[in-house]
Parts: structure tokens; C-alpha cells; sequence
């Protein structure tokens, strides 16, 4: 059995007592006839600085390990053993946290409310992988994450996914990554981590719901490979993005592709550019048209979005705990009700004014309003985005890797018989 972190003992301990002290707020303290003096409250010491400096120092040495792998020695098997051990440390010996997938949040919460003091630890898991991305494309994705590596370890039998239900099924991190700043920005909530199907693996505590949610992610992982990391991470996204603008990517071939078609189903995540051969050239006035409708298409979806969006404020808003509270007081005040809950019952013992209540909700929801225009139109964007890709397609005559989709796992490398600048003779023979 693995060890429990004593980070997550801190963090625990410190949510009891902050929730302790809430409740003194609301309630107030016993009264004992026995003359029982009120024991002050101990809090424990911070986990060791040096520990943090630890984890910072192993995420350094392991993207840093990766990148390596990849770009210079193109080592799957190098990256595999890395990724192993991440899911060791980083997995079951630190608990999945901190990781940079669920830092999102705190990033998000940090930049709207100044109160909110982010740790440097947790602003460094989320700034770290994004710069090695930036100079070495998704190295983090391919060997250093916990999550990636427990879903590598199950895809013994992946298949080749549709392309317009990949694209589909491609929007979902999109949705996913608006609503976590969302609900972190307005301080509702971090569904990352309450809705993370790996961490409760790692702690060995999950409920049912995300045990199950685990389990069956992980069956499908057999067939789809890495389906959390492609349909579903927010980090991903970002990633995604910076990957594009690599200094350093890995490439298929150390020297110039021969098209021997080798690698064309190496890649699980369908990350490799198959060359597309052009039937005819496209004319000046069919290129003009194509750029006038995307033109058209921008505005029209982000806008529409922004609208939708906008339309679910109250559905959104309804998660938050405020706007809860001030929906059954209002319901309760209107109705009369001889039964009120425990929040109502909570807050009126508080002697909070109701109104100072229904202010804070006007003010989350007006949030949700803006948040949920904001959100749609992101949305909207990434959709005309992918669609302006699809038109605006251009001729490739080499097997190149998706730099924004490619995770840099190496195993294209394996099938590709170019060694350095030299080209087998029987293969150029074929070529």
C-alpha cells in the first residue's frame, strides 16, 4: 500500500479547520455549565519547503529526460520507462497533486480574486510544461504525466477513429476547459479535481460514481487509445496550442521522408499528416470565395455562441452555493415554510442580512452572464477555427506529425527505416 502524501494531510486538516471556523461564524459556541474552557485551535506546521523544491527539481529532470528521449536518442522505449516512473512518483507516491492539469484553476481563480494567494509550487506545475512545450512540443504529454501513463498501459488494441467523429469528440476539452475557468473564475468551483477519474485511483479512496467513470475510461483505453488526454483534458488544449508554435518538435524521420508508408498507422492517436495528392488546382476566384465565407462564418458562430452561452447563465450560476442559498430563501420566504433546510437554518442563525445574501447572488450571476457570452464565443471560435482548417487544407507531399496533436510518445520513430542522413539501398530501391 502506498504511502500517503503529506501534502494532501495539510491540505485536508486545513479545509476541516477552515470549515470549523466557518461553522463558529454561523453557530454560535456551546455553552457548558461545567465551567469547560473552549481548546484553542492547533494548527499543523506547512509541508517542508524542500519537499516542494522536490517535486519542482522531478518534473524538471523528467520533462527534461523526455525531451531527450524524443528529439535526440527517438527512444519509445526511453520515453516508456520515464512515464513509468512518473506514474510512480507523481501518481501513487504524490497523489496525482500537484499536477498541471488540475493548476488551471488555481491560475484562473488567482487572476479574479486578488484574495486568492496561489502557491508558487502550483504556479510553477502549471508554467513549467508549458515552456518546455513551447521549445520541445508535448514532451510533458508523452512521458511526465500520471494520467497519460496509466492510459498507455491499457491500449493494447487501438483503432483508427473516424476523422469527423474525432473532430467531434475533439470539441469536448474545448467545452470542458470554458467551464472550468468559469466555474473557477467565479469561484464556484474546481470540477477538474472534483470530476478527476485517476486521483481517487491514486489515493485509493474514490467513490463508486468515479471508480466507475475510471474503469470505464481505462476499457476504453483499450480500443481508443489515451481517450482523457485526446476527449476530455483542459491542459491538453493548452498545450495543444503551444505545441504548434514548437521551436523543437519530433519528427518521423531524422532525414528526409522516403514514403515508405511504414509509419502511416504507427500513431494511435491519429497524429501523423498523411500526404493528400490535389485532383486540381484550386483558381484564384474558388480560394477568394473560401476566404469570404470564413470571414462570414467567424462572427456568425461566435456570436450565436456567445448567445447560447449566455442562455445557460442561470443553469450555470445554479451550481454556486450563494446563488443556491438565495434561491431557497427566496422560495422559503414566498412559500412560508414550516420545514427549512439546514442551509436556511445555518444562515439565519448566522444573522447575515438577507438582502446583503441576494446582492452577492445578483453579482455571481451578472458574472455567469458575462462568463457564459465569453464562453460561447470561444466555442464558437474554436469551431470556426477547425472548419477554416478543413477549407483552407494544403497540399502535403511528406508523413509529417499534427504538431498540436502529436504527444511526442516516439512510436512513429519505431517504424520509420531512415537512420540520420542515409537511406537503406533496397528501400530507395522501392521508393
Amino acid at each position: 500500500m502506498f504511502r500517503k502524501s503529506r501534502e494532501f494531510w495539510l491540505l485536508l486538516l486545513l479545509m476541516l479547520l477552515a470549515g470549523s471556523s466557518f461553522a463558529i461564524q454561523r453557530f454560535p459556541r456551546p455553552e457548558f455549565e461545567t465551567g469547560y474552557q473552549q481548546p484553542e485551535t492547533m494548527l499543523p506546521g506547512p509541508r517542508a519547503e524542500i519537499m516542494a523544491v522536490v517535486d519542482l527539481a522531478v518534473l524538471i529532470l523528467a520533462l527534461s529526460a523526455v525531451s531527450w528521449m524524443v528529439l535526440k536518442k527517438r527512444s519509445r522505449k526511453g520515453v516508456f520507462w520515464v512515464s513509468m516512473f512518473s506514474l510512480v512518483y507523481f501518481g501513487f507516491y504524490r497523489e496525482g497533486c500537484i499536477c498541471a492539469v488540475g493548476s488551471v484553476q488555481n491560475v484562473t481563480l488567482a487572476l479574479f480574486d486578488p484574495t486568492y494567494p496561489i502557491p508558487l509550487t502550483v504556479l510553477a506545475f502549471f508554467i513549467i510544461p508549458l515552456i518546455f512545450t513551447l521549445f520541445f512540443g508535448r514532451t510533458f504529454c508523452a512521458g511526465v504525466c500520471p494520467f497519460g501513463a496509466m492510459q498507455d498501459l491499457v491500449a493494447f488494441r487501438p483503432k483508427t477513429i473516424n476523422s469527423k467523429v474525432d473532430a467531434a469528440l475533439g470539441m469536448m476539452p474545448y467545452l470542458y476547459l470554458g467551464l472550468a475557468v468559469l466555474f473557477a473564475a467565479t469561484g464556484t468551483d474546481f470540477i477538474i479535481c472534483r470530476y478527476d477519474p485517476f486521483v481517487g485511483i491514486f489515493r485509493i479512496n474514490a467513490g463508486f460514481s468515479m471508480l466507475l467513470f475510471a474503469a470505464i475510461l481505462l476499457l476504453t483505453g483499450i480500443f481508443i487509445a489515451r481517450p482523457y488526454c485526446r476527449y476530455l483534458c483542459p491542459y491538453g488544449v493548452l498545450l495543444n496550442w503551444i505545441s504548434r508554435f514548437s521551436y523543437r518538435h519530433m519528427t518521423i524521420t531524422p532525414a528526409e521522408c522516403i514514403n515508405c508508408r511504414l509509419c502511416e498507422n504507427s500513431c494511435p492517436y491519429g497524429a501523423i499528416k498523411i500526404p493528400n495528392s490535389v485532383k486540381y488546382a484550386e483558381t484564384r476566384r474558388q480560394r477568394v470565395r473560401k476566404l469570404m465565407f470564413i470571414t462570414l462564418l467567424f462572427p456568425f458562430l461566435m456570436v450565436g455562441g456567445g448567445w447560447a452561452g449566455s442562455r445557460l447563465q442561470e443553469t450555470f450560476a445554479g451550481v454556486n452555493r450563494t446563488v443556491k442559498l438565495a434561491k431557497e430563501l427566496l422560495v422559503s420566504d414566498q412559500n412560508g415554510q414550516d420545514v427549512e433546510s439546514f442551509e436556511i437554518k445555518a444562515f439565519r442563525s448566522s444573522g447575515k442580512p438577507l438582502t446583503e445574501v441576494y446582492q452577492e447572488a445578483r453579482i455571481i450571476l451578472h458574472r455567469f452572464l458575462i462568463g457564459g457570452w465569453i464562453l460561447g464565443a470561444f466555442l464558437g471560435l474554436t469551431t470556426g477555427l477547425m472548419v477554416a482548417g478543413k477549407l483552407l487544407e494544403n497540399h502535403q507531399s511528406d508523413y509529417v506529425p499534427d504538431k498540436g496533436a502529436c504527444l511526442s510518445c516516439a512510436r512513429c520513430t519505431d517504424y520509420c527505416p531512415v537512420m540520420g542522413n542515409t537511406v537503406p539501398t533496397e528501400l530507395n530501391h522501392k521508393a
